[in-house]
């Protein structure tokens, strides 16, 4: 496909669609330089998006937490990510909406003068790891850390966050792998770059506590349908050393869906059945 700024298609910018090539910032936009910005990934199948109003109450709420404030309703954002679907004609698709601050007449670190923008794309995309969904993901582990919240809005899905993903996800790919886990800032087994991870044990499931990881509208999804088929979900602090044990692990996220986990650097799992009835299980609530 085309580089993402050379399409043909419509993007929802500040309130109108715009054609895709004109959705355009200035470079001095305080996003830019100062990661000023929180953005929300959906999909949408059949028509509807997943989850839509919880993705776009949640990004209310980590703009606030950077303190920020979108100047459109719940309502309003749901309308123009259905808008951009129908403009493009898709019926399946991912969805980014992200709310940011611009440019104004501010330009250092405070941005108080600088307006909230806001803008919805999407894109046709498929399997976020490829075949992982059947030969199961490979996991590098990450020389970097998830940080304190006391250090920097965890809770809030902010652009700032997603530094050290890139840079991990870039090491792992350079040693073949297809993603990164990450330890927390005090070395508790923690998250992927862009997903949640889980963990099976003699028919148990076991999560991270999402207590400096964002707790994903998908991890919340899974534990839900886990608990509906009678399965125990251990949402607790995990350690390093517990990997050796656990038999099964499978990634859940937007664009991640629910994809098995095959190695996260010396471990491996096996694609067992627990992990492929829960993917085949949340394939149907996203498509019903």
């Amino acid at each position: 496909m085309a580089a993402y700024d050379d399409r043909d298609g419509w993007i929802w910018m500040d309130g109108k669609l715009v054609p895709w090539r004109d959705a355009n910032v200035h470079i001095l936009s305080h996003a830019l330089h100062y990661a000023s910005s929180v953005f929300e990934g959906e999909r949408c199948y059949n028509g509807k998006i997943f989850k839509g109003v919880e993705h776009s109450i949640r990004l209310r709420k980590s703009a606030n937490l950077l303190d920020m404030e979108i100047p459109y309703s719940v309502e309003e954002i749901e309308a123009a990510k259905y808008a951009m679907l129908v403009a493009n004609g898709w019926k399946d698709a991912y969805v980014r909406a992200v709310a940011f601050r611009g440019a104004g007449n501010d330009m250092g670190v405070s941005s108080e003068a600088n307006p909230v923008r806001m803008a919805v794309a999407g894109w046709e995309w498929g399997a976020y790891y490829g075949d992982a969904k059947t030969k199961g993901a490979r996991l590098d582990i990450a020389k970097w850390k998830r940080p304190s919240p006391e250090t920097i809005p965890t809770a809030a899905k902010a652009a700032g966050l997603y530094m050290i993903c890139t840079m991990s996800k870039h090491a792992a790919h350079a040693k073949g792998y297809s993603d990164a886990l990450f330890m927390d800032y005090r070395g508790h087994v923690a998250e992927a770059t862009g997903a949640n991870i889980f963990f099976v044990k003699d028919g148990e499931v076991h999560t991270p506590l999402p207590d400096a990881i964002l707790n994903g509208i998908t991890r919340q999804t899974v534990i839900g349908l886990l608990k509906e088929k009678g399965i125990r979900v251990w949402e607790r602090h995990i350690e390093p050393f517990e990997l050796e044990g656990f038999e099964q692990c499978f990634l859940t996220g937007t664009a991640a869906e629910v994809t098995p986990v095959g190695e996260i650097g010396p471990y491996t799992f096996e694609i067992g059945k627990l992990t492929l009835d829960i993917a085949e299980t949340y394939e149907k609530l996203v498509r019903a």
